[in-house]
């Protein structure tokens, strides 16, 4: 299916879930000073957040390539593209990153992961690059109606061999994160970091 076939039926999927009152709730909550953020891709950025709770519905290989392509749209420096993405369903292996991963528990109640690598090799600025497709992954998730959640394996040397010897992820290749991705399991809500004291002009 072409990619942008997937995008639109993911769309109109979460758009037939979201109720008037949320929607306009979304339009209202994200404002700058006082002119209202009407742009769907800034108010999605400002709908985004981690979810740790999911339903049992599966999450298919199509949803988990429509991320992926999203993470691999990410700015990257030189154009080196130093990502690898790998796309985890195999029940026994959530589980058992669950059990080694410490801010992973929630991969046990999950039925899908993004594991997002770098190559060391290619580029010395792998993680910022990799961090940076990171983010288009939760985005992309958010904006058809996923939740994900960011949890950490770099820089923690047991996480990353824990994540190394679960996933057989060869020698230069670095895990920077585990994603879950699943249905939410009820209505979070995204928290506002909006503060005032680290937005500075001209000069510090």
């Amino acid at each position: 299916m072409h990619f942008l076939n997937i995008v639109k039926g993911r769309t109109m999927q979460k758009e037939s879930n979201i109720t008037v009152e949320t929607q306009n709730e979304v339009n209202m909550a994200v404002k700058d000073g006082e002119t209202d953020i009407v742009n769907n891709t800034v108010k999605n950025i400002h709908a985004r957040k981690s979810v740790r709770k999911y339903t049992e519905q599966k999450v298919s290989e199509e949803d988990l390539l429509l991320l992926v392509k999203a993470g691999m749209a990410a700015p990257t420096g030189k154009n080196m593209k130093p990502w690898h993405f790998i796309t985890v369903r195999n029940r026994e292996t959530l589980d058992t990153m669950s059990e080694q991963l410490p801010y992973a528990k929630m991969l046990r109640n999950v039925s899908a992961a993004i594991v997002v690598c770098g190559d060391t090799q290619k580029s010395q600025y792998w993680y910022l690059d990799c961090s940076a497709a990171t983010q288009n992954i939760l985005l992309a998730a958010e904006s058809v109606g996923f939740g994900a959640v960011w949890t950490a394996a770099y820089p923690y040397e047991d996480r990353i061999a824990a994540v190394n010897a679960c996933l057989n992820i060869p020698e230069g290749i670095v895990p920077l994160c585990v994603i879950p991705v699943g249905y939410p399991q009820g209505t979070e809500k995204p928290k506002d970091k909006w503060d005032e004291t680290k937005y500075h002009k001209e000069k510090w």
